[in-house]
């Protein structure tokens, strides 16, 4: 599953990144990258950004880039 069908609140394993070098830099320059672990705290209506948890800093992407983002979803929920 992609981020974007993670339901808000949840965390997940991301598992792997459907992207060119450019994406893969982009994500992992704000600490988004296969192993790591992210939460998803709320999500625009339709296709507007996402917002994650990653660490103990949020941050927003695009819809596009983050139906890239492949993850496994966790038990744990997002602090």
């Amino acid at each position: 599953m992609d981020i974007t069908q993670l339901e808000v609140g949840r965390t997940a394993k991301v598992v792997a990144i459907h992207g060119g070098n450019a994406l893969q830099k982009k994500l992992q320059a704000i600490g988004v990258m296969p192993g790591r672990t992210v939460g998803k705290v709320s999500r625009s209506i339709l296709k507007g950004p996402v917002l994650l948890m990653v660490g103990s800093v949020q941050v927003a992407i695009g819809f596009g880039m983050a139906r890239k983002i492949v993850v496994e979803p966790l038990d744990a929920a997002v602090v």
